[in-house]
């Protein structure tokens, strides 16, 4: 993966531009001005991990966006923010299934066992989560947050 992120999103914006896709071009446009207003903030380049981290937390602003708006009654927003999430996790690693995600807890509960001598408890949860998703941070996997504590949870209970 020698392309930058940032590169990445520059081409598939040219290529949106050419075949007039406006709803595309214009969640590929809010990328880029995501990225460009951290890298401003930071004052220097983003890393691929920085742009990634910036990228799921567009996508978790649209799911708390298609719940408000399916409580609202306008399905026809959280259409198009359903459609943007589908933009934006194009330029992410696939995120892990379930039962991916629940093997993963598994090893990590495993080693950290091994090294303290016993099995982590649900007081643990904490500590256990945070080395969850270092793993996953250092393999390039991704996972929402929310369901790395749920399997965390069910792993410890």
């Amino acid at each position: 993966m020698s392309e930058t992120l940032e590169a990445r999103v520059k081409a598939q914006t040219i290529t949106a531009m050419k075949a007039r896709d406006s709803e595309r071009t214009t969640t590929l446009r809010l990328i880029t001005t995501a990225l460009k207003n951290r890298a401003i903030e930071k004052r220097e380049e983003l890393s691929d991990a920085e742009s990634q981290q910036i990228l799921a937390t567009m996508i978790k602003q649209r799911r708390d966006s298609i719940e408000q708006f399916t409580k609202g009654g306008r399905p026809e927003l959280a259409e198009k923010e359903a459609a943007e999430i589908a933009v934006i996790e194009e330029f992410l690693p696939k995120a892990l299934s379930t039962d991916e995600l629940a093997a993963l807890v598994g090893q990590v509960i495993a080693a950290i066992a091994e090294g303290a001598g016993q099995k982590p408890g649900p007081k643990e949860m904490g500590t256990v989560i945070k080395a969850v998703q270092a793993k996953l941070q250092a393999d390039g996997l991704r996972a929402e947050g929310r369901l790395v504590s749920e399997a965390v949870k069910v792993a410890l209970a």
